[in-house]
């Protein structure tokens, strides 16, 4: 975790004031040398969701010994040019794209579950190695994606004032007033579900202050804690409190009022061709079955295990050539069975871990183990490849 203070000053209000903090924070910055090992393709920004800009993703990328960087928000591409240019000062190298969700109607994973816990026959794809002079391009092609996205946030905001208008909680929300302003939405950035949990949590904390009062709430509210979450609500003077009653809500409580994901969601067709045109790899992000959720929002779930085989026939045929994955997620097991199909199937292999809490860190360890050693390559051929210098285009 930054320093608060450095935080701040990476975090401040205009691209201009991010990038020139970071020129005046180097000089006196202690880096540890950059790990030729330690790359992450996946990393969220404020652009979407993250207690990071793009400038303080990249100095916390090479305070944590990243000898790369890569940003990848959710429907914008809008911090590209700001991590780009803060890589560049920093003397980190870093690649760009993007994250989506993608409707599967007409596939045969129409009605089944992928990758997403929310809802079946929409799965999340990113586009890495966007060419740097097509990140306009990719921003305009996604204006429509987050305009629709937020009138569903609407309705989400909507409906969760509703009930807890009903609980007599006291508590109420207005996507304009308490959800909106915790976003970039107005610089192009885009508006998440995990922006709807952070200003629920932050009404709740208004309401009821921290530790045992908090936890009695949720539990009014029907939520059913575990004892970590209850150990983690019950420390007041955490720095996460309010990322941790976050996760809380997106795992238990979000399901009770989300709305499907339906017209904001391209199809899938639809964003292998976009992807070709503006020369991006199109990568689908395989998730697998989760037990125990490393990032704590994550409850135990199946996903596209049980289907993988039929599911990477289904990519072949529709022209999706990649596929990302993370190490330190997975079990050995899925891992192996993931990257046989890989090889099987000619599937290009990114890798990369997604950083949206200041809880995480930006290393993959798992990168140290040997065989992962394609994963950096790949990551110094995406890097090639939207600088102009290769083509990974087939």
């Amino acid at each position: 975790m930054i320093d608060r203070t450095i935080l701040d000053r990476l975090n401040a209000p205009t691209c201009a004031e991010r990038l020139e903090a970071l020129e005046s924070l180097l000089p006196a910055a202690k880096f540890p040398p950059a790990d030729p090992r330690m790359i992450n393709n996946h990393i969220h920004t404020s652009y979407s969701f993250s207690p990071y800009s793009p400038t303080a993703a990249v100095y916390a990328a090479r305070a944590e010994g990243l000898c790369t960087a890569g940003i990848v928000d959710h429907d914008s591409i809008a911090g590209a040019f700001e991590f780009i240019e803060a890589g560049r000062i920093a003397g980190i190298p870093t690649t760009v794209g993007i994250e989506t969700r993608v409707s599967m109607a007409g596939t045969a994973f129409e009605a089944l579950r992928t990758n997403n816990p929310d809802q079946v026959g929409v799965s999340y794809m990113a586009m890495h190695g966007v060419p740097h002079a097509r990140i306009e391009d990719v921003q305009r092609f996604f204006a429509p994606v987050r305009e629709r996205r937020n009138a569903r946030n609407r309705r989400m905001v909507q409906c969760l004032d509703d009930r807890l208008a009903e609980c007599g909680t006291g508590i109420s929300l207005d996507f304009d007033r308490d959800v909106l302003p915790l976003s970039m939405a107005a610089e192009g950035g885009t508006v998440t579900e995990r922006h709807l949990c952070l200003a629920f949590a932050r009404a709740m904390m208004a309401r009821a202050g921290r530790g045992a009062p908090l936890v009695d709430l949720l539990a009014s509210l029907g939520t059913v804690l575990s004892d970590a979450q209850v150990r983690q609500l019950s420390d007041a003077a955490s720095p996460f409190y309010d990322y941790d009653v976050l996760n809380v809500l997106k795992s238990a409580f979000l399901p009770q009022v989300y709305i499907a994901a339906t017209d904001e969601c391209p199809p899938l067709g639809d964003l292998v061709a976009f992807a070709k045109r503006v020369g991006a790899v199109l990568c689908y992000a395989y998730l697998g079955d989760v037990t125990a959720s490393v990032t704590g929002d994550k409850k135990a779930q199946k996903f596209e295990d049980d289907n993988l085989d039929l599911l990477f026939r289904t990519l072949r045929e529709r022209g999706v050539r990649a596929i990302t994955y993370m190490p330190t997620r997975n079990s050995a097991a899925q891992l192996d069975r993931l990257r046989a199909l890989c090889a099987r199937n000619s599937m290009f292999e990114v890798s990369g871990e997604d950083i949206n809490s200041p809880r995480q860190s930006f290393r993959i360890e798992a990168m140290k183990d040997p065989r992962f050693s394609n994963l950096i390559e790949s990551t110094w051929a995406l890097i090639d490849h939207e600088n102009g210098k290769r083509s990974l285009l087939r």
